[in-house]
Parts: C-alpha cells; sequence; structure tokens
C-alpha cells in the first residue's frame, strides 16, 4: 500500500485537513492506496501556486520551442514508465490491462502531439484603413482548472494537461476521488521532466470542497471539465461568478445505426464494442443499437452468440474483456436501470447480473446486459446509464432511424452501419452528434477534435480545436504616423 501526497507548487503536501482517502481495487478489493481527500483550502492553495507561477514565474519566459521539448519529455516518461502505469490504470479502475496499456500510449501520444503543436500557434496581420502596423496574436488564457472523471483516468488527464501547457498556461488538476493514482504518477513525470513548479498542480478530492472550489475560483481563468450533464450545468453556474472560459466535455446516449444492407458480422462485433468496451463506462458508448427491423432477428442472434466470449475478470487476468464497474456505489445505479428496463416491459435477452464464484466476490462485477424491445420512449433509451447495458430499438425507415437517433438531450457520438456510401454521408449529416463513424465505433485521434452537441457540452478537445480553447486572441495595433492625431 502507498501513501501519496498531492502536487502543489512542486511539492508533494498532505490535506491541511490532515484526512486520507482509501483507493481500493474495484476487481477484489484490495487496498492499493491512501491519498489526501483535499478540501477547499488545498485547491486554493494549488491555484494561488498556479497563479503566481503564470504571473511572475519563468513559465511564461520559455520559448514555444522550450516548451514543446518538455511536452516530448513528459510522453517519454510515460512510455518509459508504460507498463507500470497500465497495471496501476487496470487495478484502480478496473478496465482490462489491454485497453489501459492502449491508454497509456495514447496519453504519450497526445503529449508528443501538443508537444509539435506548440510551435504552431498563429498569429496574422491585417491591412487596415490607417498608417499602422496591426496584427493578432493568440496568448495563453492563464490558470486553468481542470475537474476529469474515473473511466479514463490518465488519458483525461493528459487531454486536458498537454494543449494547456502547450499554449503556456498554467493549471490545477483535479482527478476523480475514485481513480487519482496514474494521475498522481502522471504529475511525478511532470516534474521530472524539468516543467517549473507550479505551473502543473494535482489536488485530490471530491467534487464537494476542492471541485466547487476551482469551478468557482476568481483566480481560475478557464475551467475544463469532463464529466455527467448534471455535474457540469453546477460548474458553468460556477464558473460563470467571474465570467471565466469554460469547456465542457458531458454525458452521451449515442445511437449506433445498423442498415440492412451493413456486413452483418462486422456490425455485431461493432455493435458489442461499441456497448460493452470499458464496461459500458464510457460517455461515447453506443448504448442504444438502431437495427433495420429485416435484419434485427439475425442482429441479435449473433450478438446472443458471441456475448460468452466477453470473459470477465480482475483486468490483469490473460484474456479477460470486461473488469468491474468503477464502485459499488456505481454498480447498484446500474442494476436498478436494469430493473427499471424490465418494469418498463423491455425484454432482458442476457446479463444484468452479478456473476458468481469465488473470483467475484469481492469485486463489483456486472454480466453485460442486452435488453431488446425496447421503445424510444423508454428511460433505459432516453437516460445515459454509464455501464454494461445495451438497448435495441428497430426502426422500419432512414428517416425514421434518424428521428429516433436525433429525439435525445444528447449528442455526442454516433454510427452508421451500411455498405451504401451515399446513405451513410447522407444520414451522418443529418445526425446531431459531434463524433460519428461508419462502420466502426469508438476510435479516438489526438489530431481530430472531441466533443458534442446539445447537452453533451460546448467546446472542443483534441486536434487544432484543443489548444484553441486555452488561448486568447489579442489585437495590436502599431501607430506608424509619427504627425499628432489632431482631433483638438
Amino acid at each position: 500500500m502507498k501513501r501519496y501526497g498531492m502536487l502543489i507548487d512542486g511539492q508533494w503536501v498532505p490535506a491541511r485537513s490532515g484526512e486520507t482517502r482509501e483507493i481500493r481495487d474495484p476487481a477484489d478489493g484490495a487496498l492499493l492506496a491512501k491519498v489526501p481527500e483535499a478540501g477547499r483550502v488545498d485547491a486554493e492553495a494549488a491555484v494561488d501556486a498556479a497563479r503566481a507561477a503564470f504571473d511572475a514565474g519563468p513559465w511564461r519566459k520559455l520559448t514555444a520551442q522550450d516548451r514543446g521539448k518538455l511536452l516530448f519529455r513528459v510522453g517519454e516518461g510515460i512510455r518509459a514508465h508504460a507498463k507500470r502505469l497500465a497495471e496501476l490504470e487496470t487495478r484502480n479502475c478496473g478496465k482490462p490491462l489491454a485497453e489501459a496499456a492502449f491508454d497509456v500510449a495514447d496519453a504519450a501520444d497526445c503529449f508528443e502531439f501538443y508537444g509539435g503543436l506548440a510551435t504552431k500557434i498563429h498569429g496574422e496581420t491585417m491591412q487596415v484603413p490607417a498608417n499602422s502596423l496591426s496584427y493578432v496574436v493568440r496568448e495563453p488564457v492563464g490558470v486553468c482548472g481542470q475537474i476529469i472523471p474515473w473511466n479514463y483516468p490518465l488519458l483525461m488527464a493528459a487531454w486536458k494537461l498537454s494543449p494547456a501547457l502547450a499554449a503556456g498556461n498554467t493549471a490545477v488538476l483535479k482527478p476523480s476521488e475514485l481513480t487519482p493514482l496514474t494521475a498522481l504518477e502522471l504529475g511525478r513525470i511532470i516534474c521530472e521532466a524539468g516543467i517549473p513548479a507550479g505551473v502543473v498542480n494535482i489536488v485530490t478530492g471530491p467534487g464537494a470542497g476542492p471541485g466547487e472550489a476551482l469551478a468557482a475560483s476568481p483566480q481560475v481563468d478557464k475551467v475544463a471539465f469532463t464529466g455527467g450533464t448534471v455535474t457540469g450545468r453546477k460548474v458553468m453556474t460556477a464558473a460563470s461568478g467571474n465570467l471565466k472560459k469554460i469547456s465542457l466535455e458531458l454525458g452521451g446516449k449515442n445511437p449506433n445505426i445498423v442498415f440492412a444492407d451493413a456486413d452483418l458480422e462486422c456490425a455485431v462485433d461493432g455493435a458489442l464494442f461499441g456497448a460493452f468496451a470499458n464496461q459500458g463506462e464510457v460517455c461515447s458508448a453506443g448504448s442504444r443499437l438502431l437495427v433495420e427491423r429485416s435484419i434485427h432477428a439475425r442482429l441479435v442472434e449473433g450478438m446472443l452468440k458471441k456475448i460468452p466470449r466477453i470473459k470477465l475478470g480482475h483486468g490483469l487476468e490473460p484474456g479477460v474483456k470486461m473488469g468491474p464497474l468503477v464502485s459499488a456505489a456505481h454498480r447498484d445505479k446500474v442494476e436498478s436501470y436494469i430493473e427499471i428496463g424490465v418494469n418498463e416491459g423491455a425484454k432482458l435477452l442476457c446479463g444484468g447480473k452479478r456473476p458468481k464464484g469465488r473470483a467475484f466476490a469481492k469485486g463489483h462485477f456486472l454480466e453485460p446486459a442486452i435488453f431488446d424491445r425496447v421503445k424510444p420512449s423508454m428511460r433505459i433509451a432516453r437516460e445515459e446509464i454509464f455501464g454494461p447495458v445495451l438497448a435495441v430499438i428497430p426502426f422500419d425507415s432512414e428517416d425514421e432511424a434518424v428521428s429516433i437517433a436525433n429525439d435525445t438531450e444528447y449528442g455526442l457520438a454516433a454510427a452508421v452501419w451500411t455498405k451504401d456510401v451515399t446513405r451513410a454521408v447522407r444520414v451522418i449529416s443529418r445526425l446531431r452528434a459531434g463524433i460519428t463513424w461508419v462502420n466502426t465505433y469508438h476510435p479516438t485521434f489526438n489530431e481530430l477534435p472531441w466533443g458534442g452537441y446539445k447537452a453533451s457540452g460546448m467546446g472542443r478537445e483534441l486536434g487544432l480545436y484543443g489548444i484553441e480553447e486555452y488561448l486568447e486572441t489579442k489585437q495590436v495595433n502599431i501607430n506608424l504616423d509619427e504627425n499628432p492625431i489632431g482631433w483638438y
């Protein structure tokens, strides 16, 4: 069992209260670590450190080239510790080791992508109707409060920190109180890479307290939040106090649409992977499977045949494809939705139960569930469950599929399965979602923007769009006329 401190102004410190939180493996209950249980005062100290580092520290004096080199060192550090980080990620949040290893590599890629982008922040010169040298420059926003969820702890930290640092900002990162370990290990890598004290601060603890302090602080210039839509609204309200810049990556109830001409085998794989990767604890999960009625029975049959291949167990065990849910409370929530689905009249075809056996006794495991005969009006088809629950909804026409797909408060992700390229383009253009796929599901690229429409958030992460969220735009006018203005 390891004891961690929080990273504030380059030092590893306990919470001012002295309180700690036990972090346990969701697969077997093993005690992994104790971390500080921060309060508002700790978050305020971290903000003060970030403020001083931005306003008076050496960070802003570094060239873009030097910032980029430091981010590359962070990427190298992640790769050097990749095996240990992946195992820790698996033990902390439950995902299979193969998924965790992919996340670690992607986090390193993200720091390297923005390390290269640090020198590509462009301004512009403008011809104006005066004797003036007029131009536009892009400058860092300032102090950034960043709040991330528990489902992709290391990767979400990379998504937040790397563009902020590339742009020249300082940051206070608050990981989820459930899964802080790899974020804290990332803090060590950041320090070892040579990033100055106070530039990156990491505060552990719940949203109530430190998270609220970050969102509301007048010393914070920008807040970035990834998590549930209900909490996102609260963050937005708190951030309005000093009209700080804000970006929100929130929930989804994402449609995965399969037309009759799709490659059935590929669609079956895509439906299962879209719904059950990372235990379904994914904001972009394809949790609504819309299937053209003529192939509905065959597609469902194909999924049921493959469900037994989804091996449950501890994520470090060979061959495991689904680990435990992150906590007992979250499993209870997912189980409540399964009960709601049954009571609403949907047909539970498989799963939704706690697996039996000694290997599962101490963990938060749940078998992947597939509901059929789901109506679009049912709660399991409208509310984000954030677990391994798939709702199958038949449709009869393209127009009906689009109507059902868009009939949601969310607009994060969507996919279309068809061999007809014109239909694919036509349907994608009609879907109200920020991330879309054709004949695949879930691939994510650091080079492309991530974010959604409607209640799925505002702003974008990743790609060139991601760094825009961390930049201000300044107009500069230099008078080249040496004569007096002559106004008076």
